[in-house]
């Protein structure tokens, strides 16, 4: 059930659209119908004034020369080659191929009266006219094919000075080329006053396009062979040279044995990378044992602390024979005396002992620093070394590729030569084989009637392209038109509600200010009555009984609106007070035939006369006017005043409605200061002038200051753009009501 809701909703939307399209083309259908007669009469001219022309076409099969496996190809995948086919197009709409034609036929002795005549039609305003819009037409319309040429003047070569050239021009002008769908057969056709003429040069053509393949194949065939061989003389001496530079080079630099080194070097570099940096890291081990030991001077116990000494074997030996004999000593202390010979014996026996132990450290001491310097010096070798051997290694690398590069140029060289060489072979070869096969297969007839103008065809192409510009041109100008000319667009784009639409008076018989009054059943006045029908139903309980009248700019109809407004609110018997509130440019006392000496002015600025009546009592029935008075050069200040609003409440109680014709809100502030005052404010849109740019602005100008909208009037609305139906249907009401006065049911 939502999908039906959905998609009826959808298809409702579309259809609303295409009316609206529709109502465009209806609402400008004066410019479409201009237009279209214009174009289309162009066409009809241009087609009447056309020289009926002969077309003569022959039928031929173009194909690539192919065999053995191409060949198979070809007919196993059936292969169409696009670029091929249109290179083929353009070579026989060529001007050589033209040219042959004039040369075979004589056509610049025999024929010559038949192509260059004196005629000037061809730049007419009417056939130049033709020509634009069958381009336009052409481009929109037809499919991308293969097309004829347009004109010469993308063939024409340059240095035309010869009546054979001329002639040449023009026949290839009007050579036409069209391929058969899925074939590979070209209708080829040409277009002449005289059907003789189309005929003769349609069958020429194909000669000529024969002979112009042929001799672009021998030419080009004799100019590659005398190329190529110039070209493989130079490559073979080139190729020569290059080989006995090679030779020379690897003489001179010992190219034989240098490959084995550049083998050797870089095993043999790595290897004393790896010594340096072995001998690098003992050296270092050296250096901080041997700068350990410059630390402790000669204080043997801080020596014997560090690890080279504490871990040395000979050392723990004789401190293990120092202790024991230190142990020793104190045995036999306790024993005997110190000048006993077992203690002097002892005594002795530990100095040997430390001595001993003094003499080694100072031998490795020796030795480390014996090995420390001989690491450096190693360290140092081993620099000397690499380096030497990275400088060998860069003089053989830069040798080497000295060679590659000579040896890449010989090969690139013998490489251009063999395909050089081989290419000769095989043009010798094929020197006699045609690229393509050509195989007339109808030939032109006679021509028994004109193929052109088609009448039918250039009249309904007129009449095509007349309806899509003038259709387009509507478009494009409802596109441009910024003004409001819909009620529907005002309430889409500012959500207010239209209170009606008035017809505009365009007869010169009739006066708008008196027209309601003179056709009280007219369209007109029936708009009025519908505007008044949504004022009193705008706020059922309590209807707005002060209301304010204003618009965007001048000349937009408000006090018109004003005073026939309260005319119909004046037929019910209700009583309706106007006050012109536009005392800047007061025209209310001049709708209703009033003088203006005494009025609004003069009551708000406190120079009143008792003798002078502020309302004043029209010639219509129920309608009283308080007409703007003499212009005050403070319009605004007085219309803000306090007496204003007293007035105003004074003449509630007297009045039905109060109707207050204000200023318009884009050039003045008036009519913002006299929102405040009433119920609620009625805005006047002048239909196809108004635009919205300047009602979005004066709109804002009201909302910003809190005004009430009760609703839009759009004024002078265009019958075209009127609700067709509804004033249909009013304009019998009326005449029928007419004629009921006078003659009765």
């Amino acid at each position: 059930m939502q999908a039906e809701t959905f998609f009826d909703t959808l298809q409702q939307k579309n259809e609303k659209n295409i009316r609206d399209y529709f109502h465009i083309v209806l609402k400008r259908k004066a410019i479409v119908l201009t237009v279209m007669v214009i174009i289309f009469l162009s066409f009809v001219l241009s087609t009447f004034s056309e020289t009926p022309l002969y077309t003569a076409s022959t039928r031929v099969l173009i194909e690539k020369n192919a065999t053995g496996a191409e060949l198979q190809a070809i007919r196993l995948y059936m292969m169409w080659d696009p670029e091929f086919m249109a290179t083929q197009f353009e070579l026989i709409r060529s001007f050589n191929v033209a040219h042959r034609v004039v040369e075979q036929l004589h056509l610049d002795s025999k024929y010559k009266k038949y192509f260059l005549k004196k005629s000037k039609s061809s730049y007419s305003p009417i056939s130049l006219i033709n020509q634009f819009f069958s381009s336009v037409t052409h481009f929109l319309f037809s499919p991308k094919s293969p097309s004829p040429p347009t004109g010469d003047k993308q063939y024409k070569p340059e240095g035309i000075a010869t009546d054979a050239d001329r002639i040449a021009v023009i026949i290839q002008s009007n050579i036409h080329v069209q391929p058969i769908e899925e074939t590979r057969i070209v209708t080829l056709s040409y277009n002449h006053e005289d059907p003789f003429i189309a005929r003769m040069v349609a069958n020429a053509i194909v000669k000529a396009y024969i002979d112009e393949t042929l001799d672009i194949k021998t030419s080009l065939t004799r100019y590659t062979l005398q190329w190529m061989s110039t070209k493989a003389e130079e490559e073979r001496n080139k190729l020569e040279k290059s080989e006995k530079n090679l030779q020379q080079y690897m003489r001179d630099n010992d190219i034989v044995t240098l490959e084995n080194k550049l083998a050797l070097l870089p095993q043999k570099l790595s290897e004393l990378n790896r010594k340096l940096t072995m001998a690098q890291a003992k050296g270092k081990e050296y250096e901080a044992i041997y700068q350990q030991i410059e630390d402790a001077g000669n204080d043997y116990q801080i020596i014997e602390t560090l690890p080279l000494f504490a871990d040395n074997r000979v050392l723990q030996n004789l401190r293990n024979r120092i202790y024991s004999s230190e142990q020793t000593l104190k045995e036999l202390s306790r024993k005997y005396g110190y000048k006993h010979p077992l203690i002097i014996q002892a005594k002795a026996e530990r100095k040997l002992l430390n001595k001993e132990k003094q003499t080694e450290i100072k031998r490795i001491i020796e030795s480390t620093k014996n090995a420390y310097e001989l690491a450096q010096t190693q360290i140092e070798d081993l620099t000397e070394l690499i380096a030497s051997s990275k400088q060998k290694l860069l003089d053989m690398n830069e040798r080497f590729i000295q060679y590659t590069i000579m040896k890449r140029e010989l090969d690139m060289n013998q490489s251009v030569y063999d395909a050089l060489a081989t290419s000769i072979k095989k043009e010798n070869i094929t020197e006699q084989a045609q690229d393509i096969k050509i195989w007339v297969i109808k030939k032109a007839n006679l021509p028994g009637a004109p193929s052109s103008p088609n009448i039918n065809k250039q009249l309904s192409k007129g009449l095509l392209m007349g309806t899509f510009v003038g259709i387009l041109l509507a478009f494009l100008l409802e596109y441009l038109d910024n003004t409001v000319t819909s009620a529907q667009k005002v309430e889409e784009l500012y959500g207010l509600t239209v209170l009606g639409s008035v017809e505009d008076v365009t007869e010169k018989k009739h006066s708008i200010k008196t027209y309601i009054l003179n056709n009280p059943l007219s369209p007109l006045s029936e708009s009025y009555r519908m505007i008044r029908s949504s004022l009193l139903f705008s706020t059922p309980d309590h209807p707005p009984k002060t209301m304010l009248i204003t618009s965007m700019v001048q000349q937009e109809g408000k006090t018109v609106t004003t005073g026939n407004l309260a005319r119909i609110l004046a037929q019910n018997d209700k009583k309706v007070l106007i006050i012109d509130c536009d005392m800047r440019r007061p025209n209310q006392h001049s709708f209703f035939g009033i003088a203006n000496t005494y009025g609004l002015s003069n009551q708000l600025s406190g120079n009143t006369d008792n003798n002078q009546t502020l309302i004043q009592q029209t010639a219509e029935e129920e309608i009283y006017l308080i007409s703007a008075g003499p212009i005050p050069p403070n319009p605004a200040e007085l219309l803000h005043s306090k007496q204003m609003r007293l007035l105003l409440k004074k003449t509630q109680q007297e009045f039905d409605f109060i109707l207050l014709d204000s200023p318009p809100v884009q050039q003045v502030t008036d009519s913002l200061a006299l929102t405040q005052l009433v119920d609620g404010t009625i805005v006047v849109i002048r239909a196809g002038k108004t635009t919205f740019d300047i009602l979005g602005n004066g709109l804002k100008k009201l909302n910003d200051g809190h005004a009430k909208i009760l609703g839009v009037v759009l004024n002078r609305l265009a019958k075209s753009k009127a609700d067709k139906g509804y004033y249909d249907y009013y304009s019998y009401y009326s005449k029928k009501g007419a004629y009921t006065k006078q003659y009765g049911n």
